[in-house]
């Protein structure tokens, strides 16, 4: 896996795979708690947490991405602000990721999740069990204190 992160700036290398995908994910904190939210079963990584977010459309940049993935998951309004990270993962089945995690203020209205959100919980980065989450949230959430139970 590579980074780069505003301290590293540059270029990321090209993935390996053919199949390549661009993802935001939204960095939350609330009362130092940190915004995750669950897939639902069945799904592709169905039950697995989650930073919130989704795929960046083609000419969307990643703040452009956050606003209106947070807006169609969640039902609130999102501010972008600075970019935290960026994470390269390449799941076993073939599919490479870029995640753009990406800090985030929501507007303070109840969330109204779509379906492809099953659950939504504020945790302590140290109480993040990273076996229960996306694969590709990992380093990033590791960097934050979550660990493998």
């Amino acid at each position: 896996m590579n980074a780069t992160t505003p301290d590293s700036p540059g270029p990321v290398p090209a993935f390996s795979s053919a199949r390549r995908v661009e993802v935001v994910a939204a960095v939350v904190f609330r009362a130092g708690r940190l915004l995750m939210t669950r897939r639902p079963p069945g799904g592709p990584h169905g039950g697995l947490w989650e930073l919130p977010g989704g795929k960046l459309e083609p000419g969307e940049s990643a703040p452009q991405a956050l606003v209106r993935e947070v807006r169609e998951e969640l039902g609130v309004a999102a501010r972008a602000g600075r970019t935290l990270g960026v994470e390269e993962h390449e799941y076993a089945h073939g599919v490479c990721v870029r995640l753009h995690f990406v800090q985030a203020e929501l507007e303070p209205l109840p969330f109204t999740p779509n379906d492809a959100v099953a659950e939504i919980a504020w945790r302590l980065p140290a109480e993040i069990d990273l076996s229960r989450v996306l694969e590709g949230d990992h380093a990033f959430l590791r960097s934050l204190g979550a660990t493998s139970t």
